[in-house]
């Protein structure tokens, strides 16, 4: 399935970052409802504190997850790393293994991958501006990621402020927003995101543990209330 398609559904779509390319971690948020997987590269995880090598340490761990999502019809796209120096034989490389889109921060990604054929999902962080997000528009990004918590307040509750923050976003861009669980960000909360025009919630250590079993429960009670919800809504 196309990431582009599932993400201009009407029901907000359900992102899974998994904590560790962990092929049981990608089967358990699958078979309970994700709509995308995310896995990283190159980084260490502020949320999940874990270290992700490079492609070429990951590689039979992705390997095993790109086919488990081709199995399932569903997109997975990778974070190809924490900085600006990587290498554009790395983002080759991600491409050649069957990844539907590459994700990184704006002020990591070289404007080189916007001549490469791959989805761009870029997150903006705490220091955006939204005349920057108007901006958007006119470049070839598919997705933006709105990354714009404070590391600091990761996991406190969400409230009205960042609302109106993500809503000021989505006001400024006709592109897809996604919005990752910096906060812990309930299921039913997730409707709340979807009222407001948000296309995607995404879903990571913060709020999914970090066990297959964690995994597959935090996934399966998002995929129920975003469910029960459109169900009604028809």
């Amino acid at each position: 399935m196309n990431l582009i398609n599932i993400l201009k559904t009407e029901s907000i779509s359900l992102i899974v970052s998994l904590p560790e390319n962990n092929l049981e971690f990608a089967e358990a948020a699958l078979s309970a409802g994700a709509d995308i997987l995310k896995i990283h590269i190159n980084v260490e995880h502020r949320a999940s504190k874990t270290r992700f090598g490079s492609l070429e340490e990951e590689l039979k761990n992705i390997k095993e997850i790109v086919l488990l999502c081709k199995k399932y019809d569903r997109p997975i796209g990778i974070v190809a790393g924490g900085h600006d120096k990587i290498p554009m034989s790395e983002i080759d490389g991600i491409i050649d293994e069957g990844f539907n889109f590459i994700s990184l921060y704006d002020k990591h990604m070289n404007p080189l991958v916007f001549n490469k054929d791959i989805d761009k999902m870029v997150a903006i962080d705490n220091e955006y501006k939204l005349e920057y997000v108007k901006a958007y528009n006119e470049l070839p990004i598919d997705v933006l990621e709105c990354s714009i918590m404070d590391p600091s307040t990761y996991g406190n509750e969400l409230t009205v402020r960042e609302l109106l923050q993500y809503k000021s976003i989505r006001d400024a861009t006709s592109k897809p927003i996604v919005i990752p669980t910096q906060r812990s960000i309930t299921p039913e909360q997730s409707i709340v995101l979807q009222q407001i025009g948000i296309n995607g919630l995404m879903i990571g250590a913060i709020v999914t543990g970090k066990t297959k079993e964690s995994i597959y429960e935090a996934t399966l009670k998002y995929r129920k209330a975003i469910d029960d919800f459109n169900k009604k809504e028809d």
